[in-house]
């Protein structure tokens, strides 16, 4: 597994509601696998990288389809059983144009994740380490967790690759910015929506200059449909966002990351691993579900080609 991707956190079953409206008039319903670190696991791996996730999962059907999809989607999975449950996220759209997604994970596998999980030798043979800003809300073991991950690969000389991640449902805003604060500024690319860059730096302006002067020599802003923005080693990028249907916005920006980092991996320079990124991204929200959108390199090839609606 030398040289590739490593991340770590909670992947939980995901519960995802048919058709539009109250939850509680569902009549059909679709379950999967949803998870920040994983969905950018898979990403790599489908663009052609080596990917490895390690978490907790419990002793139950949702566990078993997590290790069951990451290991057939070619992704080295570091699965360890845990007594408790696996975690689950319920998705479903209120309206047409508002997605809303609740957590069941207090107590759950994936939160009592600890130090003493990550073997060493696993971070310090990695490419890129990269971990979000989710994990350290879970617990104060998840939390420590990443911390000493981070550490351990910063003291190896790996890439340490943060997405910030912030999660309202998971904890406040006054307790989340220290946090996020102290893990951008152990990390060496940073990505984050324009919110999430002002809540770790409090302010608005000036955002990505602003996490680089925190230690960061990349940072990439997420910006959904107006595109992305980034300061990578002195140097200012812009990007468009493709025009795209979106069907399933949620996992868009672990998409971007992924394909980002995928390119990273294989030795892209930044206007390169940029293009990727939103490409990948804007093919991701054409499909329903938090990784199953995820393209290969020849489904992007089509996307950026295609001139027609139909592929003969």
């Amino acid at each position: 597994m030398s040289g590739g991707l490593v991340t770590l956190g909670e992947t939980m079953g995901l519960v995802a509601a048919d058709g539009i409206g109250a939850l509680e008039y569902a009549r059909g319903f679709h379950f999967g696998i949803g998870g920040a670190e994983s969905n950018v696991a898979i990403g790599v791996a489908r663009l052609g990288g080596t990917a490895t996730w390690l978490g907790r999962i419990g002793p139950d059907a949702a566990g078993d389809l997590i290790e069951r999809r990451l290991r057939a989607e070619g992704v080295h999975t570091v699965a360890l059983r845990d007594p408790a449950f696996t975690g689950l996220m319920v998705k479903y759209r209120r309206t047409a144009g508002l997605l809303h997604v609740d957590y069941h994970r207090a107590g759950s596998a994936g939160s009592r994740l600890t130090p003493a999980d990550v073997p060493a030798a696993l971070l310090e043979s990695a490419g890129i380490l990269h971990v979000t800003g989710i994990t350290p809300a879970l617990s104060d073991s998840a939390r420590a967790t990443v911390f000493h991950a981070v550490e351990t690969a910063r003291a190896a000389g790996v890439t340490v690759s943060v997405d910030v991640n912030y999660r309202a449902k998971l904890w406040s805003r006054f307790d989340a910015a220290p946090v996020l604060r102290d893990l951008v500024s152990r990390a060496d690319l940073v990505f984050a929506g324009p919110e999430e860059a002002a809540l770790v730096l409090g302010a608005t302006e000036q955002l990505a200059e602003g996490l680089t002067a925190l230690g960061p020599a990349e940072v990439v802003l997420k910006d959904g449909p107006r595109g992305c923005t980034a300061l990578i080693d002195g140097r200012r990028y812009a990007l468009p966002a493709l025009k795209v249907t979106v069907v399933d916005s949620v996992g868009a920006g672990d998409a971007f990351v992924a394909g980002y980092l995928a390119d990273r991996l294989a030795g892209a320079k930044a206007a390169e691993r940029l293009a990727t990124a939103v490409a990948v991204g804007g093919f991701a929200v054409t499909v329903p579900g938090d990784c199953e959108g995820l393209p290969s390199r020849a489904d992007l090839a089509t996307l950026l080609s295609a001139t027609d609606d139909v592929a003969r």
